[in-house]
């Protein structure tokens, strides 16, 4: 197998984990459904969720959780250029390096590259993705109802929040692309695939 052969199929392989990872996700469901991905309550709001929920508001608290991943499905598009950028500009080391890596060594490297870069290019996509589907309003409505039964002065950054939720999702669905192809030959879509992985003995 040539440098150039093993080059080509990780980032024919990482092409697929991205271009699939973010179709699946980027459809109404894509986050919410998915328990791989889903995105939860934030850690620091678990407790507005069970005083909500032991005051018969489980509905709302439900919404809350709903619209997040909402903002997620409609902001993850974003990532798809990104992530190509990336798999373009692998070396021919990283690409020998990976190949006789980890399971999700492909998808390491991804992380390593992008992450930062995702971060700042999503911020924005993410605000304006729950303004678009109504969650800041909702978590406004959430958070004073929340401060307003218990006295209490509670406060969260959603858009980090999502932001980060949403690329760990993504990277998530590559990871697992990535071990399928690695393990399982019928994953193994064209003969460049089956060529580069079909050589590598786990």
């Amino acid at each position: 197998m040539t440098q150039t052969e093993i080059s080509s199929g990780l980032k024919q392989a990482l092409n697929l984990g991205v271009t699939e990872g973010v179709k699946k996700l980027g459809v109404t469901d894509g986050f919410y459904k998915n328990e791989l991905v889903k995105i939860l309550m934030p850690e620091k709001l678990r407790k507005i969720d069970t005083t909500l929920r032991s005051l018969g508001m489980g509905s709302l608290a439900d919404q809350g959780v709903k619209l997040l991943n909402r903002a997620a499905e409609d902001a993850v598009t974003e990532a798809t250029p990104i992530f190509a950028n990336a798999i373009t500009s692998m070396t021919i080391t990283d690409a020998k390096n990976i190949l006789l890596g980890s399971n999700n060594a492909a998808t390491n490297y991804l992380q390593t590259k992008t992450q930062s870069q995702l971060f700042t290019a999503f911020q924005p996509k993410v605000k304006a993705s729950l303004g678009k589907v109504g969650a800041d309003s909702v978590w406004k409505n959430i958070i004073s109802k929340y401060n307003t039964l218990t006295g209490q002065v509670v406060t969260t950054d959603l858009n980090e929040y999502v932001t980060t939720e949403t690329i760990n999702g993504v990277f998530k669905m590559v990871a697992e692309k990535e071990t399928g192809i690695r393990n399982n030959s019928a994953l193994r879509t064209t003969s460049l695939l089956e060529k580069v992985f079909g050589a590598v003995k786990k």
